[in-house]
């Protein structure tokens, strides 16, 4: 019955009860190593922002680990990455739902290969597609994925729509190609992305739409040893707490041909972090250690 199970993305059969949850992909057959942030729990604000990764995916193929994603010309993805439901496939008898030898000793098709899992190490998060890893501030959350890390402040009732979950701070990273960013540099992906960010962030039902917003900064900078650029704006909400935006674009540090965005968002309140914190998790951004793409550039 398990192996009948059409392929599909559900919670990981490995999950304990303790931090993030992350969804495994289940190919048909076992459980793979292939994660991603779910959609469900990036519904609003700077980790909402994964929407937009799992939805894009499909035009990241063969660009870093070998990940095969097709699309079926919807902007979905199939085979390897669809987002169809399929009723969730229980642990196979015996298996440890973490892949590799647990589960038969199969191996992924040569063009199915999955990409790294996600490294470990203290204090920093990894987005394995991108080749780089956020520091973790302190008292923070955050969630490693093959696609997209993003670390947070945790979650408060939205003050325009009490049904959703805002956070005070947040940062999030994926492939600009993704998020659906064409630009070819990083000033102009970073300079195309502030906008869409910012109304990711506080746009729409849960600040009640942005009103105004004031440039703050537009600069080239060094991050994980690249050129980077960023922008960053103030934005005034219509109800709630105001906020800061920032979008940062930078190289992989592992494949010179991928950008990078780093979106950023943090409240105006007494509550949320200041704007140095912001500053300091720009400036720990670092290149991935094991997560190597492609080129073998390192930072």
């Amino acid at each position: 019955m398990t192996e009948m199970s059409p392929p599909g993305w559900h919670t990981d059969p490995g999950y304990t009860g303790t931090g993030p949850v992350q969804e495994r992909w289940w190919d048909g057959s076992r459980w793979t190593d292939q994660l991603r942030i779910p959609p469900a729990a990036v519904r609003r604000r700077r980790i909402r922002i994964g929407v937009g990764v799992t939805a894009a995916v499909v035009v990241l193929a063969a660009i870093a680990g070998g990940v095969l994603m097709l699309t079926d010309g919807s902007g979905r993805t199939k085979n390897t990455s669809s987002d169809a439901a399929s009723p969730a496939p229980s642990l196979p008898s015996g298996q440890n739902g973490q892949g590799g030898p647990g589960d038969g000793g199969r191996s992924p098709a040569p063009d199915q290969q999955q990409p790294q899992q996600p490294p470990s190490e203290d204090g920093y998060v990894t987005d394995v597609m991108s080749g780089v890893s956020l520091p973790v501030p302190d008292g923070w959350k955050g969630q490693s994925a093959t696609i997209g890390a993003s670390v947070s402040t945790g979650t408060y009732t939205c003050p325009a729509d009490t049904s959703q979950k805002c956070e005070r701070g947040g940062v999030f990273a994926a492939p600009a190609q993704a998020l659906k960013i064409t630009a070819r540099t990083a000033e102009a992906a970073a300079k195309a992305d502030i906008a869409v960010n910012a109304k990711e962030s506080y746009g729409g039902k849960a600040y009640g739409a942005i009103s105004s917003h004031q440039q703050l900064k537009s600069e080239p900078v060094t991050v994980a040893g690249q050129k980077a650029y960023l922008v960053r704006w103030k934005v005034v909400t219509k109800k709630g707490d105001d906020g800061y935006v920032q979008s940062l674009v930078l190289p992989s540090p592992h494949s010179a041909d991928m950008l990078v965005v780093v979106r950023s968002g943090f409240d105006i309140s007494a509550e949320a972090p200041s704007l140095s914190v912001m500053d300091e998790i720009t400036k720990g951004i670092k290149a991935a250690s094991g997560t190597g793409s492609g080129s073998g550039q390192t930072a």
